[in-house]
């Protein structure tokens, strides 16, 4: 029986790296191929573009999982039960629920990775991404003025240097047209770039301002801060479960600032709690088709597409109630329903 265990165990985790590493591979490059604008656009590092997209990875993962470990359970059983390894299993007197055990206990161990994954790291990636990406898109990251160049930082707003030192700037002028109401012509001694919540921000010293509006204006500052490029990081806009801690979430939970944001941090929480589950429901319902149609003596050609029709129907019944849920109530009796739809997978295994 060890033997037997261990000859499932091998397959079914081999199958499961490899299809893993694919498909998270796949996807990766697709997150890659719709994030092009930040390397194209912003001109920023290959290195940090690549850093910014392997953010994504545990993100990725913590979705896919689910359906790597049915795929996993469905092709290493489907495979026995056509090489009539099942069927010799089952004569010398091995219980449906025996043959089972190692795709549970996969399922099992994937439930406990895929927590971990939705309770604690993708949150702390998904914090880091976001901060990045904002980085990259509205602070220094993505500023590289060069001297003696004109350099557009956003549509109509142009400045030019003559020298660079950092973020230390050396005869400074700027063309403000994103008004096309107020059109400003800036011109300064020195001036420097600083990062604000609002983006980046040009201080400028020793300088002189030109408007043309409605009427025309100009004078003279020692001191003069502009938005280069606003923007409200703390905004509802900017409003993201997925990067906050499990527990900030949780309290969230409890007073959210408008129904939407309830709504939406009920459905992150019933993502992180719930979705795992769903890894040892998938492997469970998996082998319970397949062994119970493989032991009726008969055609089971159909078991595989049927294991698939249930996984569907089961994923798409879940996915449209944790979308649904808007109280704390209705949460909990999603969990319930689970639960409850696992044991009774698990005794219909279980059965005589």
């Amino acid at each position: 029986m060890k033997i037997l265990k261990q000859y499932f165990s091998r397959q079914l985790i081999a199958i499961f790296i490899m299809l893993f590493l694919v498909l998270t591979g796949l996807a990766w490059m697709m997150q890659i191929m719709s994030m092009m604008k930040f390397l194209l656009k912003y001109g920023i590092d290959v290195t940090d573009f690549l850093g910014l997209t392997s953010l994504m990875i545990p993100f990725i993962a913590s979705i896919i999982v689910p359906f790597v470990c049915f795929i996993s359970v469905i092709f290493v059983y489907n495979k026995m039960i056509a090489d009539n390894e099942i069927t010799v299993m089952a004569a010398s007197g091995l219980s449906p629920w025996q043959i089972g055990r190692p795709a549970l206990r996969l399922g099992v161990l994937l439930t406990v990775f895929n927590l971990l994954l939705s309770v604690w790291i993708v949150p702390r990636t998904q914090a880091l991404f976001y901060d990045m990406q904002w980085n990259l898109q509205y602070g220094m990251a993505h500023m590289k003025l060069q001297e003696g160049a004109f350099t557009e930082i956003s549509n109509g707003l142009v400045v030019y240097v003559e020298s660079v030192s950092g973020h230390d700037l050396g005869q400074v002028m700027l063309s403000d047209m994103r008004d096309e109401d107020n059109i400003s012509m800036i011109f300064a001694e020195k001036g420097k770039l600083i990062s604000t919540v609002r983006g980046l921000s040009l201080a400028m010293t020793n300088g002189a301002l030109q408007s043309s509006g409605s009427a025309m204006a100009s004078g003279t500052f020692e001191t003069f801060d502009m938005d280069l490029n606003v923007v409200d990081k703390g905004g509802n806009s900017s409003f993201r479960v997925r990067r906050l801690p499990t527990m900030q979430l949780m309290r969230v939970a409890f007073d959210a600032a408008t129904q939407r944001q309830h709504k939406m941090v009920l459905t992150e929480l019933s993502n992180r709690f719930i979705s795992p589950i769903m890894n040892l429901v998938l492997a469970a319902l998996c082998v319970a088709i397949l062994l119970r149609s493989s032991l009726l003596r008969r055609r089971t050609s159909f078991a595989p597409m049927v294991a698939v029709v249930s996984m569907a129907g089961v994923m798409a019944l879940y996915m449209s109630a944790s979308n649904m849920v808007s109280t704390l109530t209705q949460l909990a009796l999603l969990a319930i329903g689970v639960i409850v739809l696992l044991v009774v997978i698990l005794m219909v295994l279980a059965k005589k």
